[in-house]
């Protein structure tokens, strides 16, 4: 096969994922704003949202990696113009979402206590705390609204989440600026309005793709006569069976940036803020590259229906290609701008906090340069994980997820993570570590299967 066979795959590719990757980018997008806007505040409230933030992503990775398991699945009931069985996954798919939601809404006020156990500042946690509570109740929404997006992309139809994401960050902006500073005669609320706008928006992006979805034809049969009388074991437990390895693997990624958190607060505030500053930037990027990985679950997905195998590998292959040529204009922009980008956050001229600042500033523009490394890695192994997900092949992933975050990359951060080593920089260099194990070997892995496929249908 030439180049061509896959660059011609490019337009196709980038037409399903771009509404995918701006949706991501609504996600980050939302804790990017709260990062500016609380970063006016100070370093202490930027190191709190940090601090904050880090247990809701874990129940997030949790909740969004579940409810992926409804795209392959639909992806393929759509290749098989087999509606009833996607009305199925799709009713099925949201029940056990709704659940999650809620039970990771509970979970995250239970373990909340363990930050005054995680030798964090205490000025840090006294922000944390309250913060932490209102987002923590906007995971439910979050969740519910992931079963509808999972179902939408899976019938190929990947704008409507994307509109609903825009219409939030829209809704956040504007509620931030008036409740965190009190514009307009509501009170200075500080980092609690950051969690209020969040909230809120979050509600308004449910409401919206729910009112879009049910609202338009092609959507129709699968909203209709739903009865609780009409759930099965069976599809349940299809969908937990793919959707529960789907959140570990995500959970084991998420959980080892979360642990980065951790480690830089126990270095300080001013580690802490870095670090949230670096992974900020870097979850936007990694979002592009998330996009592209949910195009590859639902393509491969199609082709698995279709059994047509041969076009299954060289489609993912296209989308991998197309993932590194981003992922090194990425890598370059972080290196060329390294030292500008952490100036977006904090302001030089607060001089009540110019020290914390130009602190905060320089060690970021470090772990900026170590994130430019992994660009690469990082949206290799997403994208992989996402085909391996729309051929319905998580458990073998799920070990070698956890075996490239934690027996290889976090042990790394812990140990050149110590302040009397390398610090911040050594943190971020076992997630560097932990990225290109799972890059390469989720692609062994993809590389394994696609060829038996292919030689067992010739």
């Amino acid at each position: 096969m030439t180049l061509k066979t896959y660059t011609s795959e490019f337009r196709y590719n980038l037409k399903l994922a771009y509404p995918v990757i701006l949706g991501m980018l609504g996600h980050t997008l939302v804790g990017f704003i709260d990062n500016i806007m609380v970063g006016q505040l100070g370093t202490a409230e930027l190191a709190a949202v940090s601090l904050g933030n880090s247990f809701i992503f874990i129940a997030m990775s949790l909740g969004i990696g579940f409810s992926t398991a409804i795209t392959p699945l639909m992806a393929e009931a759509d290749g098989e113009k087999n509606i009833q069985k996607g009305k199925e996954v799709f009713t099925h798919g949201l029940i056990l979402c709704t659940v999650l939601g809620v039970v990771l809404f509970l979970m995250i006020l239970g373990i909340k206590p363990l930050m005054y156990h995680m030798d964090q500042p205490e000025e840090v946690i006294n922000f944390a705390m309250p913060y932490l509570n209102l987002v923590a109740f906007s995971l439910i929404p979050l969740i519910i609204f992931q079963a509808f997006k999972q179902f939408a992309d899976g019938l190929s139809q990947t704008k409507y989440s994307m509109w609903a994401t825009i219409l939030a960050n829209v809704v956040n902006v504007v509620l931030n600026y008036v409740l965190i500073f009190g514009k307009f005669g509501f009170p200075e609320m500080g980092i609690i309005g950051a969690a209020i706008g969040t909230l809120i928006s979050r509600v308004v992006m449910l409401v919206f793709i729910w009112m879009a979805l049910k609202s338009k034809g092609k959507f129709k049969p699968y909203f209709e006569r739903f009865r609780f009388s009409n759930i099965k074991k069976n599809i349940l437990r299809k969908i937990i069976n793919l959707g529960f390895p789907s959140a570990l693997q995500m959970f084991f990624e998420v959980a080892i940036f979360t642990a980065a958190i951790w480690l830089s607060g126990a270095l300080g505030k001013n580690p802490q803020a870095a670090n949230q500053i670096a992974l900020n930037l870097a979850s936007m990027t990694f979002m592009v590259a998330m996009g592209l990985g949910v195009a590859a679950m639902i393509r491969v997905g199609n082709q698995k229906g279709l059994k047509n195998f041969t076009d299954l590998r060289r489609i993912a292959l296209s989308i991998f290609l197309l993932t590194i040529f981003i992922e090194i204009v990425f890598a370059a922009i972080f290196m060329l701008f390294h030292k500008e980008l952490p100036k977006l956050y904090l302001n030089e001229h607060d001089l009540v906090n110019q020290i914390d600042n130009f602190k905060v500033i320089a060690l970021a523009a470090k772990l900026i340069l170590v994130a430019a490394v992994f660009q690469i890695t990082d949206g290799v192994q997403v994208v992989v994980l996402g085909a391996l997900r729309g051929m319905q092949d998580v458990k073998i992933p799920t070990i070698l997820t956890f075996i490239a975050y934690w027996i290889i990359g976090f042990p790394i951060s812990y140990f050149l993570g110590k302040e009397e080593v390398y610090g911040s920089v050594g943190i971020w260099l076992g997630l560097l570590a932990g990225l290109t194990a799972s890059a390469i070997m989720l692609y062994i892995r993809f590389n394994y299967l696609t060829k038996k496929l292919i030689k067992q249908t010739v």
